[in-house]
């Protein structure tokens, strides 16, 4: 995979504008965090079919449990969804990975500081999934780009990041997604729906196409 060496590429592996890369963390990356990643793939390949391929989607965990498996549960409920939980591995987070990423979306808010204290200058492109989508719903659609969905992409976490002072959580909790993590399936069925609810308007607006209706 090119750019994800340390020589390789700062964020964006993008100065040309040909791949935005998408980074989710959650702590084992086992759960929350793969559940995102391919919920997210999903959702873009379910508007832009092939043109997908120009946002990479990822994940690891700050305490990432390197080449586990998907936890069952959360691989259950991927199906659900119709997401594709099949050739999943765990990764622990490394430099390189927020190196190379334009955006990172983390479960917690404590996940979001242990990433932005890793530096490389990541404060700006760094937010909890539930804020970035707060954010977002903020936003005119209308002044961002129409070129490609890389670059619209980009402005989108450029203008999500000028507004993060000025539009705050009404509760601490409220941009917290909640370790499922030894739960039954029910309680992952529900943090499936929350990530999903909060990936929909994002994946909406990083690609301006809404969802395609459901059969």
């Amino acid at each position: 995979m090119p750019g994800t060496g340390p020589g390789g590429p700062g964020p964006g592996a993008g100065a040309g504008g040909d791949l935005f890369r998408v980074l989710h963390v959650c702590t084992g990356n086992v759960c929350r965090s793969p559940m995102a990643e391919r919920l997210m793939r999903h959702g873009l390949e379910r508007r832009l079919g092939d043109g997908a391929a120009g946002i990479l989607v990822e994940s690891a965990g700050t305490w990432g449990h390197e080449g586990a498996p998907m936890e069952a549960h959360a691989a259950a409920v991927l199906g659900e969804f119709g997401a594709d939980p099949a050739g999943f591995t765990g990764r622990e987070l490394l430099d390189d990975h927020v190196i190379n990423a334009d955006l990172v979306l983390t479960a917690t808010r404590d996940h979001r500081s242990q990433v932005i204290s890793m530096g490389h200058a990541a404060g700006l492109r760094t937010f909890t999934l539930k804020e970035f989508t707060r954010l977002v719903r903020a936003i005119d659609e209308t002044t961002l780009p129409d070129g490609s969905v890389t670059e619209r992409a980009r402005a989108l976490v450029r203008a999500a990041a000028a507004l993060r002072g000025w539009l705050l959580a009404p509760s601490p909790d409220a941009d917290e997604v909640h370790d499922p993590y030894g739960a039954p399936v029910s309680y992952f069925r529900s943090i499936g729906e929350e990530i999903q609810t909060a990936l929909d308007p994002m994946v909406t607006a990083l690609t301006g196409i809404p969802a395609p209706a459901t059969v």
